[in-house]
């Protein structure tokens, strides 16, 4: 289509075929072109990429390797850093099998050069509750432009010689923080612990917004802990359009521009970007087969039902069974949910965000009869001790999931911690109120 030279080695859609090297020019212009146009990531800042050894993560890892390279026309301007965070023990695999999985992520983060961080799922029982408060933002409006910022990067490239210094793809792997010479697994008890936060769950759907939480939270702290601005995750076209109607389905159709969109603030100071939302999974299988990208396949999450075993595993099916039929179905959810706003997901003050997921609060007037399903009824218990007290600081989608989560012993330690903090100062500003009222 492009050339009209090369032989057709595969075709995009109806009546676009491409031979393989310009559909890797392609591919390569598209992820330029998403970085370029969205301006959010500075020359110099350091950026951690979330490696899952899936398709579409993989393909990221290996544009972000050729930008760096001298060769690249335009070269991109940032420091890389990957994270892989293990999930076999709620995967059910045994301790070889996670060894097995280890070692190959290990092999496969090495071969890029760029520092790495394997993280273990049971890390999470151990994050701070400050994690579900949001940092703040480094960058403000007194900042330097991205213009600006750029012109300077340059000019000091050029002072230094262009050394190559600022390309990190050069660095060998020991320089990798916290990856050690041989995968070791955590120990018996924290894995025991975390397999039974997940069996308390009554639903696979709970089970699979549980491990979302406890996946990017832990992937925030790390980039928090390790001075990285920026967090890549590589969400494909076809992930994000099975995540939109994932999650409204979830009751969380006041976020969906947040979740699904090209940049999420919702953490403060580390923004989440996905660059690779562009991307249909077919054109990414053809990369990876095409340019022999390599990848590591992990179980799903065990389920001991067949049929509609979760709300992400039934829109999926149903998603990829209409796109066999009808070729544009997955590209028209995709451009839906370009039309959203963010704005509805912003908070203005801590009562007014979600406890989970750090979204404003949309439950408000709760005579509504929507929100009847959300409320829990049980035995009193003491204050910030009683599950049901947790719940008027939770959206009506993470309402519905925390009901669904088990006993309030099995949460998450940091998840009860922070939720206990926020109950008891809610308690002091109510009879703070009550104090004054009764004075005047």
């Amino acid at each position: 289509m492009k050339c009209g030279q090369g032989t057709a080695a595969l075709v995009i859609r109806v009546g676009d075929p491409f031979c393989r090297g310009c559909f890797r020019e392609y591919f390569v212009h598209k992820f330029r072109a998403m970085l370029g146009k969205n301006r959010v990531i500075f020359p110099g800042e350091k950026v951690l990429l979330a490696v899952s050894g899936g398709p579409a993560s993989s393909a990221m890892v290996r544009q972000v390797q050729e930008g760096l390279s001298r060769e690249a026309a335009k070269r991109l301007r940032f420091i890389p850093g990957l994270i892989y965070v293990e999930e076999g023990a709620v995967r059910r695999q045994s301790p070889e099998q996670r060894e097995q999985t280890l070692a190959q992520m290990e092999t496969l983060l090495q071969a890029t050069g760029f520092p790495y961080h394997l993280i273990h799922l049971e890390e999470a029982l151990e994050l701070p509750p400050s994690i579900l408060q949001p940092g703040l933002e480094h960058a403000g409006p007194s900042g330097p432009s991205y213009k600006e910022a750029v012109d300077s990067f340059i000019q000091q490239q050029r002072q230094d010689g262009d050394s190559g210094t600022s390309v990190p793809g050069h660095s060998t792997p020991d320089t990798a923080a916290g990856a050690p010479a041989s995968p070791r697994l955590p120990g018996a008890a924290q894995t025991q612990e975390l397999l039974r936060t997940f069996e308390a769950a009554t639903t696979a759907t709970a089970r699979e917004e549980l491990l979302e939480m406890l996946r990017t939270h832990l992937i925030v702290q790390t980039a928090r802990d390790r001075g990285y601005a920026k967090v890549m995750m590589g969400e494909s076209l076809t992930r994000v359009a099975i995540k939109l109607l994932t999650n409204l389905s979830l009751g969380r159709g006041a976020y969906l521009a947040v979740d699904t969109g090209f940049t999420d603030q919702r953490h403060g100071d580390v923004m989440v970007v996905r660059p690779m939302r562009d991307y249909t999974a077919k054109e990414i299988a053809f990369y990876n087969r095409f340019f022999s990208v390599p990848t590591v396949s992990v179980p799903p999450l065990f389920t001991k039902r067949r049929e509609k075993p979760s709300i992400h595993q039934l829109v999926e099916r149903f998603l990829l069974g209409l796109q066999e039929e009808f070729p544009s179905t997955i590209s028209t959810v995709y451009r839906t949910g370009e039309k959203l706003s963010p704005e509805p997901a912003k908070a203005s003050s801590e009562s007014d965000r979600c406890l989970l997921c750090l979204c404003g609060l949309d439950t408000y007037g709760e005579e509504e009869l929507a929100l009847e399903p959300t409320l829990i009824l049980e035995e009193p218990a003491a204050g910030a001790e009683s599950k049901a007290a947790y719940i008027p600081l939770l959206c009506y989608s993470c309402r519905l999931t925390f009901k669904e989560l088990g006993p309030l012993d099995t949460l998450p330690p940091y998840v009860r911690a922070e939720g206990q903090r926020r109950i008891r100062r809610a308690e002091m500003e109510q009879n703070q109120e009550n104090q004054e009222s009764n004075e005047s």
